[in-house]
């Protein structure tokens, strides 16, 4: 068996080959994740990436002495504090498809006393399958119950622990009767590194719809800045070129000037009929042989005789 300073240095060598290997780093915390649990997300991301846990000091020095050759890599250090790790990812990996196999290697674990309560804990409404003899554990922590079918009933949801707070022995011995593992632990991404820039996990969520509407929404704006304060952009210029031409175009209809462009315009305002008649009338099919088709004998109106108007006096019932 190697010996403890052989162990470091072929870590140190592990971690400075990954480093030059590997542009794209995500920086996990691994608080509450057992070994058992390691070695399934190790499996699960066989081929994807590359899990490389150890103690910060070692990590640090290492960064610091391959520093020299990349020195982005001096950004990752303010970040190896408390339990961490790294997932090394090679140039061509999707860092979204790697966070997605982290956060679904999660297990579910009971709340222990004395732990920071990572989300917001709420006991459901419904039979709790407990004994009417424990109403007064309930009630010592203000759940309001009733008794039905010889059982202990939660009338309504009741928010139980705050995240960030400390896990007390009562609450813990309740989710514990009531079979609730609220928490889920496992690896979860703190931060990426990814050529150089350090950024938040959560961006890798955004879709390449989301950046391109974001791109349009900028575009647009510039658009409407430029036009605003008359100076020209390729973002203004498509919008410029046609108010220049319906400004041409206003003078072309109010004078004898014409262009091109303008002439069609002007025909048709000089005889609509022309353009009404050219159009084919909707739902009309042509006669098979090419023959014209026979007109339809317009139906003949026949006009009612208007019925005389009464005199007020008799259209009220008075005569004169």
């Amino acid at each position: 068996m190697p010996g403890g300073e052989e162990r470091k240095q072929e870590y140190f060598n592990k971690l400075v080959k990954l480093l030059e290997e590997n542009p794209k780093i995500l920086i996990v915390g691994a608080d509450n994740v057992g070994s058992s649990q390691m070695q399934k997300i190790r499996q699960a991301l066989r081929g994807k990436g590359i899990v490389l846990m150890g103690k910060n000091t070692m990590i640090r020095k290492a960064i610091r002495g391959h520093a020299q050759n990349n020195p982005a890599l001096e950004s990752v250090l303010p970040l190896v504090r408390g339990n961490v790790g790294f997932v090394f990812c090679t140039k061509d990996t999707d860092l979204s498809s790697i966070k997605t196999v982290i956060n679904d290697n999660k297990v579910a674990a009971a709340a222990k006393a004395g732990v920071i309560s990572p989300s917001d804990v709420i006991v459901p409404a419904g039979n709790t399958g407990m004994e009417p003899t424990q109403t007064s554990f309930l009630q010592a922590l203000n759940i309001p119950s009733r008794i039905s079918r010889g059982q202990i009933e939660i009338i309504q949801d009741v928010p139980l622990i705050k995240m960030g707070n400390k896990v007390g022995a009562s609450e813990s011995n309740l989710l514990a009767k009531l079979s609730i593992k609220p928490f889920f632990y496992g690896l979860h991404v703190k931060y990426v590194y990814d050529h150089g820039a350090v950024y938040d996990p959560k961006f890798l969520d955004v879709k390449d719809e989301d950046i391109l509407a974001k791109f349009q929404s900028g575009v647009t704006n510039v658009a409407a800045l430029s036009l605003q304060i008359g100076y020209p952009t390729l973002a203004s210029l498509p919008h410029s070129i046609v108010r220049g031409y319906k400004n041409l175009l206003a003078i072309a209809i109010g004078t004898e000037y014409s262009f091109k462009q303008a002439e069609k315009v002007k025909a048709y305002l000089a005889n609509p009929g022309a353009f009404a008649a050219a159009a084919p009338a909707k739902g009309a099919a042509p006669a098979k042989g090419g023959a014209p088709a026979a007109k339809k004998e317009e139906p003949k109106v026949v006009e009612e005789e208007k019925e005389e108007d009464e005199e007020i006096g008799g259209l009220f019932g008075f005569d004169d």
